[in-house]
């Protein structure tokens, strides 16, 4: 199996066109074409996370944090990201980041924490715009069903939970091929009138030529007339953020003993409580500070992050608990959440959870 093979399934999650526009996510270091000896699944890539692959004869490690981030300019082995870096392309391992890609779905960071809380009627807190277009495409009626088939399988018409999604409209097109042309139905240098479907489908960006293939390989006609067309319209299940119910409503106090206790945490960084009950919660995994304010007009009556400054805390104005439960911690699960998808995907495959704790914040109790 190849180091490709893993990213195709991973990205299959989390494509990595979700990813921010500051972000590094993707292959680090390494070859995609390389076969892969095993996987080793971190929160960061570390020179001990590293060295934990060399010894369990992994060449592929898996991270949520890209080690780079910006440019590197010297290998000289003076910081950590330079030795870690060195020791990786020394021993022929590869580096694979899937950071704020897996951040923006739902399912992926922010879904694992709401999962471990047992939030219900979840939503996500930001959505991500520009990440759908349109397709409409004229073809003849008597090929517009296989046609469909095709860009449904290429992953054309997916509505949130409902799949083969289109609108159809019948019309007449007209044509008049050049001579030397070689029309489907029609002669050339003559206009054709032909009874034509105008087949509309939604797509995400990020599957477009996969879908343009699939047309083109079952339209019949020579010259395919169609439209892309950029779409505003937000994916229900793509974004920032997660805000969702417990089923029941407990106190201040309760929820950040809930924490504690779900996330082994040690202390909790928060705002003064409100005095309100607590059932609807915000959350984002990693430095959240952004969502502070589509937290509160969520309706939460916490929001759960990590990353939070000083002058910050005061955005909170008494509207909403802000409970910081540190990066790390509120990140640790997403280990977990990798690792079941490299298992769910490669059932015979050797995948490790790294046994090395890589939080840089300790604290003194």
């Amino acid at each position: 199996m190849t180091i490709q093979k893993v990213i195709s399934a991973l990205e299959k999650k989390a494509p990595i066109l979700l990813q921010e526009n500051y972000d590094n996510a993707g292959l680090l270091t390494g070859n995609s074409a390389w076969e892969c000896t095993g996987i080793i699944v971190a929160l960061d890539a570390i020179e001990m996370v590293i060295q934990e692959a060399i010894e369990n004869n992994c060449n592929l490690v898996v991270v949520h944090h890209p080690i780079i981030f910006s440019g590197l300019k010297k290998l000289t082995g003076k910081s950590y990201v330079e030795k870690t870096i060195i020791r990786a392309i020394k021993n022929d391992i590869a580096i694979y980041a899937i950071h704020t890609n897996l951040d923006n779905v739902m399912w992926g960071v922010n879904g694992k924490i709401a999962d471990k809380l047992g939030l219900i009627n979840r939503q996500v807190l930001q959505h991500k715009n520009s990440l759908l277009k349109k397709l409409a495409v004229f073809v003849p009626a008597t090929h517009s069903e296989i046609l469909k088939e095709a860009i449904f399988a290429a992953g054309a018409g997916q509505i949130g939970n409902y799949s083969e999604c289109s609108f159809n409209t019948p019309g007449e097109g007209t044509f008049k091929g050049a001579h030397g042309t070689n029309p489907f139905i029609g002669k050339p240098g003559e206009r054709y009138i032909a009874h034509e479907i105008k087949v509309e489908v939604i797509y995400f960006a990020w599957l477009e030529q996969p879908i343009l293939n699939a047309m083109h390989l079952v339209h019949p006609y020579e010259e395919i007339a169609y439209d892309i067309i950029s779409l505003q319209n937000h994916h229900q299940q793509i974004g920032s953020g997660l805000v969702g119910d417990l089923p029941q409503p407990v106190s201040e106090a309760e929820c950040l003993h809930l924490l504690k206790q779900l996330f082994n945490l040690s202390a909790i960084r928060h705002t003064p409580f409100t005095g309100e009950m607590v059932q609807r919660i915000a959350l984002c995994g990693g430095a959240g500070s952004f969502l502070i304010g589509s937290s509160i007009a969520s309706g939460a009556q916490i929001y759960i992050t990590a990353d939070i400054k000083y002058h910050e805390f005061f955005d909170a104005d008494g509207n909403i608990l802000i409970a910081d439960i540190g990066h790390y911690e509120s990140e640790q699960f997403t280990i977990d959440l990798l690792f079941e998808i490299l298992k769910e995907n490669f059932t015979t495959f050797a995948v490790l959870k790294t046994g090395i704790k890589t939080n840089p914040v300790q604290y003194f109790l």
